[in-house]
């Protein structure tokens, strides 16, 4: 028989028979749930334990997962209680209700039962550990239907006690049940979890935590301040452990009566009310009252990430209200607190809360590096501050935009448009001297479809041959282009191929054998630095317009990117006297 026995539980009843009269129990062990109903937001994990009993599927490996606090631990000392629960007449089978009288439930809940083991794997990780504890598997139960292994932060396990558990925990015998408990589910090896059903345990909402503390408090008979419970429930952070310890500190503290000044600062949480002045300090720009605001409630214990945090929630429910303004109705606050929420939202941009939200999620990395964090958080409150006096860049463009409209307007050539073909057929004698651009839109239409260079390219591209497009572009030059027949300059840079394949490519699109001299050596122009020199050229004559030099201007360091044309279409539909300003500048990257 293995060495091991079983660790204590520490249920209600437990403690009740067990420990001194006069010594106090924490709340979290007195209220630690003793049936699967009294389980708080597990919905899921009870509906499939107790189909699987029903229809008699019990697993034989279970692994249970969640953030501290949500009832890991528990849930696996129910399940134990669930499988060998004998009822009162001894004749009962596994159920999701056990009934807490027979033998079996009685010494599970007292921690005696020598067919329930239990494992911390935080202090016992080896491979000899684990070997112990396996030792005893093929034996049958003493008095339970099942045993069964609990093993709590299994992902501590070494990766040897790891091995060694995996064969068994394959194929174990009939009589044996695992269930583990993890925080950290992703250092748990795949082969384990494989063999495992594996039940993933929410957070507990702010709701579920406050109806909780609600059942405690009538149940201690402690009154307490709704907005306090909703503070605890807050910053319990889905964990109903965490909740009733700082709600057990916050009874020591405040007496007979919890209240939401006592457990503001208890928590080091800053005042609503202030926190919601300060952002409005914050968007009038009034620094010297947002200061002073922020030392106030430092010297009343608020903490200044704490600070940072309520900005941030008070930023993205802002945000939210401008475009659910249904929102704010459905938050937890008091009247007061709403209508100046309402207020901001009304009257603040949302490209304004956007830039706030984006400088405070930076300043939480910032006050974690400063080595006074009451120093980082002025000078964030001072940044954001400034900057929220700032125009926006919308804005911005549309008072530049006005002020380029009030300025004597000079006359600027209209940016060139592409060529409609790339270059002009030659004679005979200068084919392979001059690249010229056509002017082939005044002869005469043929029967073929590829007439121009830019024929050629649209071709390319309907058709997805970039690879060949990109080659064509970059790797040769076009000295002359006519009616069936092209001639190249072919740089060393071209695949072997390239002449068989633009052969191949216009035979297919104008069903015509082409005739293709070529030559090899430095092409002169290719296709590539010719539409750079355009977009080049136009770039220098949409510098000199009125609303770009004022952009420029405005934004130093800026740089022009890219100049995109719109359709000829849309161009006509705006008519001719507009056409300057139809050329869109975008792109213009600000730099550090």
């Amino acid at each position: 028989m293995p060495r091991f026995l079983p660790l204590r539980l520490f249920f209600e009843e437990t403690v009740v028979e067990k420990e001194d009269k006069d010594q106090y129990v924490v709340l979290a062990r007195k209220y630690r749930p003793q049936v699967f109903e009294d389980l708080l937001g597990q919905d899921a994990l009870v509906k499939t334990l107790k189909n699987a009993i029903e229809n008699n599927r019990l697993h034989h490996a279970y692994i249970l997962t969640g953030i501290r606090g949500v009832g890991k631990t528990t849930t696996a000392r129910l399940i134990a209680r669930a499988l060998n629960c004998t009822g009162l007449d001894g004749k009962g089978g596994p159920t999701i209700h056990p009934c807490g009288a027979c033998e079996n439930c009685k010494a599970i809940s007292e921690g005696r039962h020598i067919d329930v083991l239990e494992l911390d794997a935080a202090s016992r990780t080896g491979v000899d550990d684990m070997r112990e504890l396996l030792s005893g598997v093929q034996y049958k139960p003493t008095n339970a239907r099942y045993k069964v292994y609990i093993i709590d932060e299994v992902h501590m396990l070494s990766k040897g006690a790891f091995n060694a558990l995996l064969k068994t925990l394959e194929e174990p015998p009939a009589h044996v049940k695992f269930i583990f408990a993890t925080t950290e589910i992703r250092k748990v090896p795949v082969t384990i979890l494989s063999r495992c059903q594996r039940f993933d345990l929410e957070r507990l909402s702010v709701d579920t935590l406050i109806e909780l503390f609600h059942k405690v408090l009538k149940a201690e008979n402690i009154e307490s301040d709704e907005e306090a419970l909703q503070m605890v429930a807050k910053a319990a952070d889905g964990s109903a452990r965490d909740g009733l310890s700082m709600l057990d500190q916050a009874i020591s503290l405040g007496g007979a009566k919890i209240k939401a000044e006592t457990v503001a600062d208890m928590i080091g949480l800053a005042d609503r009310t202030q926190t919601l002045s300060l952002f409005e300090n914050l968007l009038s720009g009034d620094t010297q009252k947002a200061l002073d605001n922020v030392k106030n409630q430092y010297q009343h214990g608020a903490n200044p990430s704490v600070i940072i945090k309520d900005l941030i929630e008070i930023a993205h429910m802002l945000a939210k209200a401008k475009i659910v303004p249904s929102s704010l109705q459905s938050a937890m606050m008091g009247q007061n607190e709403r209508e100046m929420c309402e207020k901001l939202a009304s009257s603040t941009p949302i490209a304004i809360l956007s830039k706030i939200w984006q400088m405070l999620i930076k300043g939480i990395s910032e006050l974690n590096l400063a080595p006074y964090q009451n120093d980082a958080l002025d000078m964030i409150l001072i940044r954001i501050a400034y900057s929220a006096q700032l125009p926006t860049p919308a804005e911005m463009l549309e008072s530049l935009k006005k002020k380029s409209i009030n300025e004597p307007q000079a006359q600027f050539a209209k940016p060139s448009s592409l060529p409609e073909t790339v270059v002009q057929s030659q004679p005979a004698a200068k084919k392979n001297d001059v690249l010229q651009h056509t002017a082939s839109s005044k002869a005469e239409p043929n029967n073929h479809s590829i007439q121009k260079i830019s024929d050629l390219l649209n071709y390319l591209e309907q058709n997805k041959k970039m690879l060949f497009l990109y080659a064509l572009k970059n790797d040769v030059s076009i000295d002359a282009f006519e009616d069936g027949a092209i001639t190249l300059t072919i740089s060393e840079k071209a695949a072997p191929d390239f002449v068989q394949n633009l052969s191949k490519i216009l035979k297919d699109a104008t069903q015509t054998t082409w005739k293709i001299d070529v030559k090899y050596g430095t092409p002169k122009a290719t296709i590539a630095e010719m539409e750079k020199s355009k977009s080049d050229a136009d770039k220098r004559k949409i510098i000199e317009y009125p609303l770009v030099k004022a952009i420029m201007d405005e934004f130093k360091g800026a740089k022009f990117e890219t100049v995109l044309r719109l359709s000829q279409e849309e161009n006509d539909e705006d008519g001719d006297n507009t056409k300057t300003e139809q050329e869109l500048i975008n792109n213009i990257d600000e730099d550090d």
